[in-house]
C-alpha cells in the first residue's frame, strides 16, 4: 500500500512537472487581455478624459481658480467655496487641494502605457505619438498648479520607483519640450490612425499635429518672464511647424449624460447651493461691458426675482446686457462689515419675506448656456492660440502675421467660441468680426498692447470654464490687474494664490523627496509662493 502510495505521488510530481514546463502554452486564455495583444488605442480616451477630470468640476479649478482670478464669485461663507472667493479654508479643502495632481497622473499612467504596449510595434507610431502629446498635457497641467513635481522618475512603478524624485519645474519644462520635439515630426498620416480618439479629431493626424504645436506654443509663452529665449525658440518652432488655423481646430470632449459622462463644471453648477449663489465677477462683467461686447448678454442672466425663481433651472433669466452686475469678491451674508449689501453698488435683493434672494440682483452663468450636461469641456481653442501668437508679436518674434492681425482673429474667433459649447451660445461671425475691427490692439506701446490682449485671453479662458488656463496666463502676464481679497483669516495674507500647496498625502507617500521639494520652495509649501515661471 506504502508502494502504491508513493508511486502515485511520484507520477504527480512528474505530471505537475511536465505541466508546469509548458503552463503558459497550454493554460493561457486567448480571451484575456495580455500585453502581446492588447490594443493601446483603449486606453487613449482614460488620457484624454482624465485631463478633463483634472482641470473641471470640484476636481479642478472650479472650487478654487475661477475666484482667483474673479471669473466667478461667491458671497457664501463658510462653505466649499470659501477657498477660492476668500482664500480661506471651507469643507473638505484638504481633500479639494490634492486633486488635479492625483487626476493629472492617473491620466498620465494611462497614456505612459500606451506607450509601454506599442514600443515595439511601429505601426502603432501614431497613437503612441499621441500618447506623449497627451502625457505633456497632463503633466503641463500639474506643474503649473504645484510648481516642482515628479516627472523623470514619474509614471514608473512598474520599474520598480513608488518614490519618484521631485523635479524642478524648469527640468519638467525642458523634458516636456522635449518630449513634443521628439514626437511630432513622427506623426504620420499614412499609417494607422488611432481608433479611439475622444476628442472631435477622430484620429486625424494633421489636426493632432496642430494640436501639439499649439500645446507647444502655449508652454513656451509660459517662459516669457523667467527665460524668453527659450520662450521664443519653441513659440517660433511651434508656429513653423503649424497651428491652430480657425475655431473648427478647437480641441475639446463632449460629454453623454446619458451613459453616465457629463460635463462636471456644469453638473457643479446644477448643484443647488452652486446654482443659487455663484455669479460671475465684478471686474469680468464691468469690462465686457466697458466696449459694449456683444458675449455679455449671451453669457449671463440675472435671476427672476425671489429665492425659488432663483432655484428654477427651467426658469431663464434676464439677460439684457444692461442689466447684468457682477458680483465682488470677498463678501459673505453673515451681516457683519463683509456682509454682501455693504458692497458698493449692491444692485438689492429680491423677493420677499421667506422667499428673498439677497444675491438675487447680481448676474449668474446663463443656464441654458453653462448648465447643459453634455456640454464639452474645451482642452485648447483656437482664439488663446491667435491671442498667444498676438503677444509673441508684440516681442517681435517671427510668428507670421502681426500683432494687430493675430489679435482681431483671436478675438473674433473668441466670441464665436460660444456656440460649441451649446448652439444658444452662438454669436454671428459678421457680429463678431464687427465688434472686433470696432476694438483693435492698441499698439501705443508694448505695455498697452500685452495687457489688452492677455485680459482678452483672461476674459475668454475664464467664460469659457478654462479656469486654470485663465489663473496660469495671469499669473504669468500679470493682467487683468486685479484687487485680492483680505478676508479675516485667509491663508495667503491677503494676496491672490500664486501656487497650489501639494497633496497631503505626499508627506506620508514620498515624505523624503516631498521633503527636499518643500526645502526648495520659496516661503515652503504655500499657496503665496510662487512657482518657477512665475516671476
Amino acid at each position: 500500500m506504502k508502494k502504491t502510495i508513493l508511486n502515485m505521488g511520484l507520477f504527480a510530481a512528474v505530471f505537475i512537472t511536465s505541466c508546469t514546463k509548458n503552463f503558459d502554452d497550454v493554460n493561457t486564455d486567448p480571451t484575456k487581455a495580455s500585453a502581446a495583444n492588447f490594443d493601446a488605442n483603449l486606453l487613449l480616451p482614460s488620457g484624454q478624459l482624465g485631463y478633463v477630470d483634472a482641470i473641471s468640476g470640484y476636481n479642478g479649478p472650479i472650487l478654487f481658480q475661477s475666484m482667483w482670478t474673479q471669473t466667478f464669485a461667491s458671497a457664501i461663507y463658510p462653505g466649499y467655496y470659501s477657498g477660492g472667493d476668500k482664500y480661506v479654508q471651507g469643507g473638505s479643502f484638504l481633500n479639494y487641494q490634492g486633486r488635479t495632481w492625483d487626476a493629472g497622473y492617473r491620466s498620465a499612467s494611462y497614456l505612459r502605457e500606451i506607450q509601454n504596449l506599442t514600443k515595439d510595434k511601429p505601426e502603432l507610431s501614431n497613437v503612441s505619438g499621441i500618447s506623449v502629446i497627451c502625457e505633456v498635457l497632463n503633466v503641463e497641467a500639474v506643474t503649473d498648479v504645484y510648481g516642482d513635481v515628479p516627472y523623470s522618475q514619474a509614471l514608473s512603478a512598474k520599474s520598480g520607483i513608488s518614490q519618484p524624485v521631485y523635479d524642478k519645474q524648469q527640468d519638467v519644462y525642458n523634458l516636456m519640450f522635449a518630449k513634443l520635439d521628439s514626437v511630432l515630426p513622427t506623426l504620420d498620416a499614412a499609417k494607422a490612425i488611432p481608433t479611439n480618439d475622444v476628442f472631435p479629431y477622430k484620429g486625424n493626424i494633421a489636426q493632432w499635429k496642430k494640436f501639439g504645436y499649439s500645446l507647444m506654443l502655449r508652454m513656451a509663452m509660459r517662459l516669457t518672464k523667467v527665460d524668453p529665449a527659450t520662450a521664443q525658440k519653441y513659440a517660433e518652432k511651434a508656429y513653423a511647424g503649424g497651428v491652430f488655423a480657425s475655431n473648427a481646430d478647437n480641441a475639446y470632449v463632449v460629454f453623454d449624460n446619458s451613459h453616465g459622462f457629463s460635463n462636471a463644471n456644469s453638473r457643479s453648477l446644477t448643484t443647488a447651493e452652486d446654482y443659487s449663489e455663484v455669479k460671475w465677477g465684478k471686474v469680468l462683467v464691468d469690462y465686457l461691458k466697458s466696449t459694449a461686447d456683444p458675449r455679455l448678454g449671451v453669457i449671463s442672466e440675472v435671476p427672476m426675482p425671489g429665492k425659488a425663481n432663483a432655484a428654477n433651472e427651467s426658469l431663464a433669466g434676464v439677460s439684457t446686457p444692461a442689466l447684468q452686475q457682477g458680483m465682488p469678491n470677498g463678501y459673505d451674508q453673515n451681516g457683519g462689515a463683509t456682509d454682501i449689501t455693504h458692497a458698493p453698488g449692491f444692485p438689492g435683493a429680491t423677493g420677499t419675506g421667506d422667499d428673498l434672494n439677497v444675491t438675487g440682483g447680481y448676474s449668474r452663468p446663463t443656464t441654458a448656456v453653462y448648465l447643459d450636461l453634455n456640454a464639452p469641456t474645451f482642452v485648447l481653442t483656437y482664439a488663446q492660440t491667435e491671442f498667444l501668437l498676438a503677444e509673441a508679436a508684440v516681442r517681435g518674434w517671427n510668428v507670421g502675421a502681426t500683432a494687430a492681425a493675430h489679435y482681431a482673429n483671436g478675438l473674433a474667433a473668441a466670441i464665436q467660441t460660444y456656440g460649441q459649447i451649446n448652439a444658444k451660445g452662438a454669436i454671428a461671425a459678421g457680429t463678431a468680426t464687427t465688434y472686433a475691427a470696432a476694438n483693435p490692439l492698441d499698439v501705443s506701446s508694448v505695455e498697452n498692447s500685452l495687457k489688452q490682449i492677455n485680459t482678452q485671453y483672461w476674459v475668454l479662458a475664464g467664460t469659457i470654464f478654462d479656469f486654470d488656463e485663465a489663473w496660469s496666463n495671469w499669473r504669468r502676464s500679470g493682467y487683468p490687474v486685479l484687487t485680492p481679497v483680505n478676508y479675516a483669516g485667509n491663508f495667503t495674507g491677503g494676496t491672490i494664490p500664486r501656487r497650489q500647496a501639494y497633496p497631503t498625502s505626499e508627506a506620508s507617500n514620498n515624505p523624503a523627496n516631498y521633503k527636499s521639494a518643500v526645502t526648495g520652495l520659496s516661503g515652503g509649501d504655500t499657496y503665496a509662493g510662487r512657482v518657477w515661471w512665475d516671476k
